[in-house]
């Protein structure tokens, strides 16, 4: 039986077409946004009896392989006999420099479309026309040829003959990783407590083309418990790729760390970590320029021969991998790891190449989701990521700051007009120095899209500068802002605030459920996990959960008895905080004393730790400590956890920010960690817009004061707590500070195998 390849028309050409390099001076963003509405600006000028956006497609048997190659072309016109393919392509260009001959690979795409329909109708001759179209301007540049259908037919005979080897290559891997995924066995020699559990769930889920929202207790091995079922349905036809979605570079490697596991059991399978730009650069400067850049400079001339090499020699694909062969080839490590996404089996990446409109991987059509599994790890961390992918804010200096340095230019008007909206904003604000909005402000969205065209001409025609980049820096908010501007619902609210001379507006997602359901649900299945999905139904209402989704709670493997739980029932409020430091001091002391080891301590701010971590190295300097500090860097990182060493003759006091760095997917095993302690129930700062939150939520028939400030703190807590037992030989234990542990309401949020406590 000959393999089917099924790849769109779009896909053939520019594999075929690509060529040049990364040069990311200025490009407008235009294009993206306004291609649709450039397309049916021009398809509204169509006669009745044409034709937009037509599905075409066709088989073609080549090199013992069918090819189903299919897209949709933009426009088919009639004219008497004759038949015009109408490819229409928006840009910010001036058409002056835009000529016949410009764009192959735009003439390759309307030659195919052309030779489908001729195939089906039988038409020995085809025009072809290239419609331009200036976004900024509406300028139009059309031009036209005409085909012969032997012409065309042997247009598309030599692209498939470019494409073949990389298809069979493709193919050939793909019939590898099949056969590995079916003799792939669960890579321990046994299911621990509750993961054969999840790792049915998890398939059940996705063999329903369902939605599944999972609270798995730490240490149980939610990733393997995730990743292997899911590997395991691709294998049998039900999955084309994964995504799996963190929050967090080290939960990004133990994903790399099961892949890798399941790789030495036999599986062949490429699997893609996208890491920041500026992580993997080989270059002193990220900077992506041909001139600067030799891995810049020509990629897309290397970029076919490096896929061939590394598929022709490698079943496992990991960022060490791509490291190799990015060099091997003289290619971006990024950009590459972007390419070889759009290909892999499987993607490793955060949330934000799925979930944020700004910067999503937008060469994931929706026919790819369609057969994609996403699985999201630590998924509570989604719901204020998702906040803030779908908010977007500017501030008044900026503009003020362009309207200086860009005096005498076309840009001066446009800046100064918005200079002059945000003062008044500004006196609109109440004596507490904020104003809140409904709706979207529409004028202050036309002065940002007249700023966004003036920017757009002056940075294409400027060079370098400081103020350059501080202009680069506000258009791209400013773009952000217009498309957040197009999705702003009831579920949104916008506010200015002003700190001194400051004045910022920001359209702030409230409710993220929506836009998260609307993402998710073009997906095959979503997999939402975490170890403190906890209360459910709250996650499920942030996160967009539906009543027909599944969800599965999975107890604790370990036992009660290798944590001991105490609480020190002390009031840690704000104004309390000075009173009970010295109780928390003396707490701490005494722990160390009687029972000697290692502890993180954890405190709801910066400015609380410091406080007590200050007096604590005062009165007690015989006892070690280290504290966690702002913008640690990935080496400081490490550092700091390399000081919890393994049987230490003497104790260790960490210091460290609830909801920090610190406080989940670390994993301090065995004697490492011997105690948690956790200082406040964990709240975030009294602010105007977790006040907004709260006043929304309640509004809306929910606790406003749970949705807005406790539940999300007692996720902290949870969070926190659960770096203390790792495994079935971890021991210790957990002291929680404050006083509101002892009521109804928190007894309630707490894990049952923390309600067995003492007070201290």
């Amino acid at each position: 039986m000959q393999p089917e390849i099924k790849l769109s028309v779009r896909a053939l050409v520019e594999y075929v077409f690509r060529s040049g390099s990364i040069d990311n001076q200025f490009r407008t963003v235009t294009t993206l946004t306004e291609g649709t509405k450039a397309h049916k600006a021009i398809q509204s000028t169509y006669k009745e009896t044409d034709q937009k956006e037509v599905f075409l497609k066709t088989v073609i048997e080549y090199e013992k392989m069918m090819f189903v190659i299919e897209g949709r072309c933009d426009g088919l016109l009639f004219s008497r006999d004759e038949v015009i393919i109408d490819e229409i392509k928006s840009t910010s260009r001036d058409l002056r420099g835009i000529d016949e001959d410009t764009y192959p690979v735009h003439w390759a795409q309307a030659k195919v479309y052309a030779y489908i329909y001729a195939k089906d109708y039988e038409r020995q001759e085809m025009n072809v026309q290239l419609t331009y179209l200036q976004v900024v301007n509406n300028e139009q540049k059309q031009f036209q040829k005409r085909f012969t259908f032997p012409e065309l037919e042997q247009f598309v005979y030599s692209l498939l003959k470019h494409y073949s080897s990389y298809a069979s290559l493709m193919h050939d891997h793909r019939v590898r990783r099949d056969k590995s995924i079916k003799e792939l066995q669960f890579p321990f020699e046994t299911y621990r407590e509750g993961q054969r559990k999840l790792a049915g769930a998890v398939y059940k889920t996705i063999s329903e083309e369902k939605t599944i929202f999972a609270n798995a207790p730490t240490g149980i091995g939610k990733t393997i418990s995730t990743i292997f079922p899911t590997v395991k349905a691709m294998g049998e036809g039900k999955l084309e790729r994964l995504f799996y979605l963190t929050a967090k570079t080290i939960t990004r490697q133990t994903a790399e760390e099961a892949f890798s596991l399941m790789k030495n059991k036999g599986l062949c399978m490429s699997t893609v970590t996208i890491t920041a730009k500026d992580k993997v650069c080989f270059k002193e400067e990220t900077r992506c320029q041909k001139e600067y850049c030799e891995f810049a400079n020509g990629y897309y001339d290397r970029i076919n021969e490096a896929f061939l090499d590394l598929f022709s020699h490698e079943t496992f694909i990991n960022r060490a991998t791509i490291d190799e062969y990015a060099r091997k080839h003289t290619l971006c490590p990024f950009e590459f790891s972007l390419d070889l996404a759009f290909i892999a089996d499987a993607i490793i990446c955060d949330y934000n190449y799925i979930f944020d409109p700004k910067v999503s991987l937008k060469r994931f059509y929706d026919e790819h989701k369609k057969s994609t599994a996403v699985l999201i790890d630590e998924a509570h961390n989604l719901v204020d990521r998702a906040r803030e992918m779908f908010s977007a804010e500017l501030q008044k200096s900026n503009f003020l700051t362009l309207k200086r340095e860009y005096k005498g230019t076309h840009l001066y008007d446009s800046v100064n007009r918005m200079n002059k909206y945000f003062i008044e904003l500004k006196k609109k604000c109440t004596e507490e120095g904020h104003l809140v909005l409904k709706g979207v402000e529409e004028e202050l969205v036309e002065l940002i899209e007249e700023f966004v065209q003036s920017a757009e001409t002056e940075l294409l025609q400027s060079t370098n500068s400081e103020a350059q980049v501080l202009l680069l820096d506000t258009y791209f908010a400013a773009t952000a802002f217009v498309k957040i501007a197009k999705i702003y619902d009831e579920r949104y609210v916008s506010y200015v605030e002003v700190e001194k001379n400051e004045v910022q507006f920001k359209m702030f997602c409230l409710d993220p459920s929506h836009l998260l359901q609307q993402i998710s649900k073009k997906f095959r299945t979503t997999v939402y996990f975490s170890a403190t999905l906890l209360p459910l139904q709250y996650f499920m209402d942030m996160l967009g959960g539906r009543q027909e989704d599944y969800t599965i709670s999975i107890s604790s493997p370990f036992a009660k008895e290798q944590t001991d739980v105490y609480i020190q029932p002390l009031s840690t409020r704000f104004r309390d905080r000075e009173h009970t430091k010295k109780q928390i001091i003396n707490m701490l002391s005494k722990m160390v004393m009687q029972r000697p080891g290692n502890y993180l301590v954890f405190f709801p701010s910066y400015q609380y730790m410091k406080s007590v971590y200050e007096d604590f190295s005062i009165n007690h300097p015989d006892i070690p400590t280290i504290i966690q500090n702002h913008s640690m860097t990935e080496d400081e990182r490490e550092q700091f956890l390399k000081e919890f060493k393994e049987e230490s003759t003497e104790s260790l006091l960490g210091f460290a920010v609830l909801g920090g760095i610190f406080s989940e997917g670390v994993d301090l095993k065995g004697d490492r960690l011997n105690g948690v302690i956790v200082v406040s129930v964990g709240l975030p700062q009294l602010c105007l817009e977790r006040n907004i939150m709260k006043e929304y939520f309640q509004a809306t028939g929910k606790n406003g004061y749970d949705y807005a400030y406790t539940f999300p703190g007692m996720n902290k807590v949870l969070q926190a707590g659960g770096r203390l037992i790792r495994s079935e030989k971890d021991t210790g234990v957990i002291v929680l500070v404050d006083d509101r542990f002892l009521s109804q309401k928190y007894q309630g949020l707490l894990p049952s195998e923390w309600r067995e406590f003492e007070l201290l």
